[in-house]
């Protein structure tokens, strides 16, 4: 047997309600491996996670063959979320079985030019058609991912919010490891830029949505001053160059700004009594500020300092486990969550958790809670077993 292929084999997680599979994407035969762990039983949608090394769109396009006639979605990622936690050069994919999932895509194709309402009257009509065929079912969520480098997500999730009414919605941009050159989303054979889909989930599965940071707010903040909110770029914070002036608070080298002082000492912002990270990309050549998600002229922003992750998330965990474990748990996970583990050798011990706990996914470039687009947090839908089966 071809070693990568035995390897794969092993590490299936099929066995459980939500069957999910891993390969590495360069072993030649990873579909085929993943069709196979993902098993017989037929599905009602596959997801796959793609690592930035494979080749998005030849990936797509064999998938829609090889699980035809179940639909598979997807996206590019930042690192993969696997059963052995934090990966890369991994395809993860997750299968929803249609003895427990029903579900609908939405594809939003082009995020510079989209009717919000149509958009919506999709959604609406979806769930109508869901409750007709699975009505005895009563737990829904809404999944998205979406083009992480299109600086759209504040827009799309602001505006379809009307249209989730009661269902909750996460998700996670679209990643391209750490180039910030391309990225896809993956839907009906094609990878597509500068797009969205929508996954909209009915299950007879009880689920909780959530969205966690182990970040605390100081007393230290600052303005900004000019700023260019279309392209996410910060100019002037206190009336000083951005770059520098972020630096001179930490009490850094404006020189030696790195994506690992972004994650170690990010931003937040104060929105309905609530603290939400606008983390920073990366510092452009004329010293301003690129942001992951929206920034604007006045906006105050505050220092944050981090709790030690491992703690902290071994306690979120313990809040989503706390009556019942999940069968799995649905996760997107920040690059910058990512980047500070590997800069703090905590990566070993993150990722323990999360395989012990069943998290799959994927890392991204930000991540979406119900009508908010955020960064540095991990989001997700934990999924429980039916208490009657």
């Amino acid at each position: 047997m071809d070693q990568a292929v035995g390897w794969a084999t092993a590490r299936t997680g099929a066995a459980g309600i939500v069957k999910t599979a891993f390969a590495r994407y360069d072993t030649g035969q990873a579909l085929g491996v993943l069709v196979r762990q993902l098993g017989a039983e037929p599905l009602a949608l596959v997801i796959l996670f793609v690592s930035p090394n494979a080749d998005a769109a030849a990936v797509i396009t064999n998938a829609e063959q090889v699980f035809a006639p179940t639909p598979v979605v997807g996206c590019t990622t930042a690192g993969e979320l696997a059963d052995s936690g934090y990966c890369e050069d991994q395809i993860v994919a997750i299968g929803l079985p249609q003895s427990h999932f029903d579900a609908r895509t939405v594809l939003v194709s082009d995020l510079n030019d989209f009717e919000a309402e149509s958009i919506i009257n999709e959604m609406i009509h979806n769930r109508n058609n869901m409750m007709v065929t699975a009505p005895d079912w009563s737990h829904e969520f809404t999944f998205l991912m979406i083009d992480g480098l299109s600086t759209k997500e504040d827009a799309l999730t602001s505006e379809l919010a009307v249209g989730l009414g009661p269902v909750p919605l996460f998700g996670g941009s679209a990643g391209d490891g750490t180039r910030f050159g391309r990225t896809y989303v993956l839907h009906q054979g094609k990878a597509l830029s500068n797009a969205a889909i929508l996954a909209q989930v009915r299950t007879r599965c009880p689920i909780k949505v959530f969205k966690t940071d182990h970040l605390v707010p100081t007393n230290r903040r600052m303005v900004v001053t000019k700023a260019d909110p279309a392209k996410r770029i910060v100019q002037e914070i206190n009336a000083e160059p951005a770059a520098r002036e972020y630096a001179r608070i930490l009490g850094k080298d404006p020189d030696q700004l790195t994506t690992f002082t972004f994650a170690a000492h990010p931003v937040v912002v104060q929105i309905g009594g609530q603290h939400h990270v606008r983390a920073i990309q990366q510092v452009a050549g004329n010293g301003d500020l690129v942001f992951f998600s929206a920034i604007d002229e006045g906006l105050v922003l505050t220092l944050a300092e981090p709790r030690d992750m491992v703690e902290h998330l071994e306690e979120e965990i313990g809040f989503l486990t706390e009556k019942r474990q999940p069968d799995t748990i649905l996760g997107c996970d920040c690059i910058l969550r990512r980047l500070e583990a590997q800069e703090k050798q905590k990566t070993r011990d993150i990722s323990d958790i999360l395989a012990r706990n069943h998290v799959v996914g994927f890392s991204t470039y930000g991540e979406q809670y119900n009508s908010i687009h955020v960064n540095q947090t991990l989001t997700g839908v934990a999924i429980y077993p039916p208490e009657k089966e």
